[in-house]
């Protein structure tokens, strides 16, 4: 059984076409384990939580990236969101009555999808994906074709158990040689079979995959789940929400509670946080 939880870059030597790939078993169990998620939902969140993952890290960047889908299908909503640090977080809201398709438009019927990049530092990018495949995977290669002009490949499955996938990208500078190295390589990633994808460790199954190929495959880094939320966070979005709103909640239920979406961490607030927040000061 392979390493979980793994992510690792890797290069076709003397070329232009890099590659990523990535496992998950715990972190994507904790995740699925927020919610009594139908398979289908469950599923889909996995290979959008490694999709976020792999995306991420064709970034030079510190901050997050999130996978966002609204629809007005049985799943309404869908994020992953993945850190530069490889730490992930993601959640699907749904109509437990009504979800009982399998495809990927069928779930979310018309609504739209956008990636996310929140830096550190910096301006907050947004980009729309197109929803004209069937397949998120390939919806986000037409992203990539589309918005940056870089030809890439995104093969995402996910089980009960586990979520995987592989990236491949053929980067500005190509040569005609790299061109035919595209061609193939992309072929050859095609074939792989979801239980490979999802059991086999990185070595054996590129080794497997690409082994007329030379391939250079860097060390392995680890992805973990880990929730963002702080209760300082939360008193920003109480911020947000404005002192009029706050005391009127206050007034009428005596505390402002609040749990996460993805932790289901539970923050509390009494009259003198507000007043803190709003005043700097607490009535005593």
């Amino acid at each position: 059984m392979a390493s979980r939880d793994q992510f690792q870059r890797f290069i076709f030597e003397h070329s232009q076409v890099r590659g990523a790939w990535v496992q998950l078993g715990e972190s994507y169990r904790e995740i699925g384990s927020q919610a009594p998620y139908p398979d289908t939902v469950r599923e889909l969140l996995g290979q959008a939580l490694v999709a976020s993952i792999l995306m991420s890290s064709t970034l030079k960047f510190e901050g997050t990236l999130s996978i966002q889908a609204q629809g007005e299908g049985p799943l309404r909503t869908l994020m992953a969101e993945c850190s530069h640090d490889r730490y992930i977080r993601g959640l699907a809201r749904f109509d437990e009555h009504a979800v009982s398709e399998d495809s990927f438009h069928d779930l979310l019927g018309e609504g739209r999808m956008a990636i996310t990049i929140t830096p550190n530092r910096g301006n907050r990018y947004q980009g729309v994906v197109p929803r004209e495949q069937d397949t998120l995977g390939g919806c986000l290669e037409e992203y990539f074709d589309r918005s940056e002009q870089i030809p890439t490949s995104l093969i995402l499955f996910a089980d009960d158990n586990g979520a995987a996938g592989l990236l491949l990208q053929r980067l500005p500078g190509a040569t005609e040689e790299d061109g035919d190295l595209w061609d193939r390589v992309n072929h050859l990633a095609r074939t792989v079979e979801a239980s490979e994808l999802l059991e086999l460790d990185s070595e054996t199954l590129l080794h497997r995959l690409f082994h007329e190929e030379t391939v250079r495959l860097f060390d392995a880094e680890a992805v973990a789940f880990r929730c963002s939320c702080s209760r300082e966070r939360t008193l920003g979005a109480l911020e947000a929400i404005g002192s009029d709103e706050c005391y009127s909640i206050l007034e009428e239920q005596g505390t402002i509670e609040m749990d996460c979406q993805f932790c289901h961490a539970h923050y509390r607030f009494d009259r003198n946080d507000i007043d803190h927040l709003f005043t700097g000061h607490t009535l005593h």
